[in-house]
C-alpha cells in the first residue's frame, strides 16, 4: 500500500479531471499536489490554481524550473517542430555540421560523434520510419536551403518540467507519482507509454489515471463531476495550456493571436523568446506550399528522385 504519493499538476484540463478523481480517493491524507512553474506561465493558469486551491481545500506545491523557459532558450536553443526535430537538430548543431545533402557514410566520416542524429538526416532508420527527417515533409530541403541561424534545442521541457519534478520526487520520497496524460491525446508524451501504469520507476510506480480515457469519456466525467477548466479554455477559447507560445505546438499562431489580446505581456516575451523559431517556423511553411506547387506533392517529389 502506498503511503506517499505525488499529483503533478498543469492547471490544463486533463490535469483537472486528475485532480478530482484522485482528491475524491485521497481519504487517508496520501497526496501532495505539485505545479512546476516553467517561467513562462499564463496568469490564467496561476489564477486557476488558486481557485483549485479553495475548492479542494487543498495546497498546490509551487516548484521553481532549475532553469526557466527563457534562460535555457537562451543557453541551448529555442524549439522547432517537435521535441524530435529539435533534439537531432540540435545535436547536428553542436558538432557544427552544415546542413548539406550528402550520403551516410560520408558525412559519418566527417562528424563522427553525431551518427545517430546523421542517420536522421539520411534518413537511415528504415522506409517509413518516424525516426526519418523524411516523417517531415520538405524539411531536409528546406534545411539545406535555409540552414539555421540560431540554435535549435528541446532542452526547455528538461529543465523546466522533467527533472524539476524528479528533483522534487528525490527531496520529498513518495511511492507513487501520477501524471494526467491521454493516450487519445497523442503526440511524443502520449506515445511514449503503452499503459497506465509502471512499477518501480526510479524507486516509485508511476500511474496515469487518465490514460485509458477518450475525449468522449472526458467531457462525460467533467459534466457528471461539474468541472471548471480555468479561463484559458472557457475564455481565452485555448485548446491546451502547455507552455505559453511554445513553437512545439502546430496551432502556435492562433494561440499568439489569443496571448496578445487576452495577455499582452506574455505576448510580447514569448516573442522575445521565441521569435527566432516563430520565423523560421513561417519560412518553412511557405517552403512548403511552394514545393507543393512545383512539385505537386512531396510523394512525387521523392518519386522523381529516385529515378
Amino acid at each position: 500500500m502506498y503511503k506517499k504519493i505525488s499529483v503533478a499538476i498543469s492547471g490544463g484540463a486533463d490535469s483537472d479531471d486528475m485532480l478530482d478523481i484522485c482528491w475524491m480517493c485521497d481519504n487517508d491524507g496520501k497526496v501532495v499536489y505539485v505545479w512546476c512553474d516553467t517561467g513562462l506561465e499564463y496568469q490564467a493558469t496561476k489564477d486557476h490554481l488558486k481557485y483549485l486551491e479553495k475548492k479542494y481545500g487543498i495546497e498546490i506545491i509551487r516548484t521553481k524550473a532549475i532553469k526557466p523557459i527563457p534562460l535555457s532558450c537562451r543557453e541551448y536553443g529555442q524549439p522547432f517542430l517537435s521535441k524530435r526535430v529539435a533534439d537531432y537538430i540540435s545535436r547536428l548543431q553542436s558538432h557544427g555540421f552544415d546542413f548539406r545533402d550528402g550520403g551516410y557514410n560520408e558525412l559519418a566520416k566527417q562528424y563522427p560523434k553525431a551518427k545517430g542524429a546523421l542517420k536522421w538526416w539520411c534518413n537511415e532508420f528504415g522506409e517509413g520510419s518516424s525516426f526519418n527527417i523524411q516523417r517531415n515533409k520538405w524539411l531536409k530541403e528546406f534545411m539545406i536551403a535555409n540552414p539555421p541561424t540560431f540554435k535549435i534545442s528541446d532542452k526547455c521541457c528538461k529543465y523546466a518540467k522533467k527533472d524539476v519534478m524528479k528533483k522534487y520526487i528525490k527531496e520529498n520520497p513518495v511511492d507513487l507519482h501520477m501524471v494526467g496524460v491521454r493516450k487519445a491525446e497523442g503526440g511524443q508524451r502520449a506515445t511514449a507509454y503503452k499503459s497506465c501504469f509502471d512499477q518501480n520507476i526510479d524507486g516509485h510506480d508511476n500511474y496515469r489515471p487518465l490514460f485509458w480515457y477518450k475525449d468522449e469519456d472526458k467531457d462525460a466525467y467533467e459534466k457528471a463531476r461539474n468541472i471548471i477548466h480555468s479561463k484559458c479554455y472557457t475564455e481565452y477559447g485555448l485548446k491546451r495550456t502547455g507552455c505559453a507560445g511554445c513553437p512545439f505546438g502546430k496551432d502556435f499562431e492562433m494561440e499568439l493571436e489569443i496571448i496578445e489580446k487576452n495577455e499582452p505581456k506574455l505576448f510580447k516575451a514569448v516573442n522575445n523568446i521565441f521569435g527566432d523559431s516563430y520565423a523560421y517556423t513561417r519560412k518553412y511553411k511557405k517552403f512548403c506550399e511552394e514545393m507543393d506547387v512545383k512539385y505537386g506533392s512531396y510523394a512525387a517529389y521523392l518519386s522523381q528522385k529516385c529515378e
